[in-house]
This record gives structure tokens, sequence and C-alpha cells, in this order.
């Protein structure tokens, strides 16, 4: 059975399972609960971390120099129990290291390490893949937080995505849950995204390349989570019409191309990790206080 730990402070308390080394609650210090509850009604997840792809594969099959390998959607860390290896007031890390299970579906020797740790009113979740092989690794790794929506004490306020950068990045829209080839035009205004459910009526925004390093996922007139983002080029935002949560997903990988390869070292954005290399991602959102 999965384990629990908690890390806190004077701001936050966060709990996080050993059941792929998902946050299972995110807590300020007033009581308010800011992560979605895995509601069975609408989506299971709260915090997935996604490795070794992110998003679907053509028939849930990768192929890897050619050989073909099941691969359900967002890949199978979230699927799997984390050990524990370090773990204080305010910081636990979990780690993933490859078994037989999963060298026959994703055929290479990897250390998968996710930390989470406070520092006052902000939480980081950074994530380490190391290759232990001795050939090139290749991967897509993401993150999948839900945040309630609307935010705690907002109800009936419009909530609203800005980016950082004041960007406003084309969206590649999907198709059978694979992206589709082209590009549409971005919903973004000068940085600026009022959130509607009728947004996604078509599955996830998805937004390759130009999101930035950082947002801000806020209620006008009310409070506000502040995100950056570490070595994480492409951004989703999803939830399923009707559903009280949204997703902010920073991502190093997409879905496969629809009607694109299937090699796994195709797909948009993928690592190809040298043998012994590290490759480490990370977000940070900071609370309102």
């Amino acid at each position: 059975m999965p384990t629990m730990t908690r890390i806190e402070n004077d701001h936050l308390s966060v709990d996080v399972s050993s059941l792929g080394a998902e946050m299972q609650s995110m807590t300020t210090r007033d009581g308010a609960e800011w992560l979605w509850n895995g509601d069975a009604a609408f989506w299971t997840g709260r915090s997935p971390v996604l490795f070794p792809i992110v998003g679907k594969a053509p028939d849930d099959t990768i192929l890897i120099d050619g050989k073909p390998h099941a691969m359900a959607q967002h890949g199978f860390a979230r699927r799997r129990e984390f050990s524990l290896t370090t773990a204080s007031d305010t910081l636990c890390r979990y780690s993933l290291e490859a078994s037989g299970e999963t060298r026959a579906v994703y055929p290479f020797d990897f250390l998968l390490t996710v930390e989470h740790s406070l520092d006052g009113p902000t939480l980081t979740v950074a994530a380490e893949v190391e290759n232990r092989g001795t050939s090139a690794m290749p991967f897509g790794f993401g993150f999948h937080p839900a945040f309630i929506w609307p935010l705690p004490g907002a109800a009936g306020k419009p909530h609203v995505v800005t980016l950082d950068n004041g960007g406003e990045p084309q969206r590649q829209p999907l198709e059978k849950g694979l992206l589709s080839q082209g590009r549409t035009a971005s919903p973004f205004s000068a940085g600026r995204l009022v959130l509607s459910p009728d947004l996604f009526i078509d599955d996830a925004l998805v937004f390759p390349e130009g999101a930035g390093s950082g947002l801000t996922f806020q209620a006008e007139g009310g409070p506000a989570l502040a995100f950056r983002f570490e070595n994480l080029p492409n951004l989703a935002l999803w939830t399923k019409p009707g559903a009280p949560f949204l997703c902010v997903e920073p991502w190093h990988g997409t879905a496969a191309e629809y009607g694109g390869s299937r090699e796994l070292k195709d797909r948009p954005s993928t690592t190809m990790l040298a043998a012994g290399a590290q490759a480490r991602f990370a977000f940070t959102v900071t609370f309102p206080v």
C-alpha cells in the first residue's frame, strides 16, 4: 500500500504519496486546500509525474529503434511505487529505479528522483533523470498538477492565466489525443487568457513553444498562484469542461504527432540523455501570504 509523507512550514503543508511520488494535498496555514482532490467523477489524478513519455502514443505503443513497446498515456511512473530516500520537516525525496518490469516496456537503466521542498510560501517540485546505461536514452518528462478552480475564496470571480513574458504562443490542437500537424492562433492576448470551460471542449490547450518560463494563475480581485519553470519549454492547460480544477502542466516533451513517427526519439521535445548523464526539471509555485 502507498505511504504518505508530509512536509510543512509556517505557510504550507504538503502531502506526497509513494505511489507515483504524487502530491495528494496542498494546504495553506488558513486551512485552504489548493490541490484538486482526485474526484473520480471527473479525474482521479492530482499531480502525476509524467515519464518516460508525455501525452499519448499511437495505439498506446512507442517504437524504440524500430521495436514496439506498450506505453500508456503519460508513461508508467505515475503508476509505480517510489522509494522514500530523504525526509525532513520541509523536504522529501522519492526515487524510482529501472526494474525488470520497466525494462520490458522501456529498455533503459534509469533513476528518476522527485523532490518536494518548501521555502516560506513557495513549493518547489524538482525531478532528476539519470541515465545509468551505456547508450543514449530518449524520454519525455512533465509535471501535471491540478489546482482547484475557482481558487479558494474566489467563487464567482473571473480567473485568468497571465504569462510572465506577455507572449501569445500558438496552440497545437490535439487529434485523437495526438498533436495535430498544424497550429492555430493563440488564445492569449498580450500574455493574458481569461479562463472559460468552453476553451477545453476539444481537450487540452497545448503550447509547444513561446509560453516562457513563468505564469500566474489568479482570480481577478482575489488570490493568485505564481509559477516558475526550469527546463520545461512546453506548456499545457487542461480541465474537463465543468470540472472544478485547472491543470498547469509544464513539460519537456509532448504527445506524438498525428500521422508522424512512432519512434520515441522523434517525438517533439524529446530529451536524448547521454550515458551517465543527468537532466533536471523543476517548477515552483508561490502562494499568497
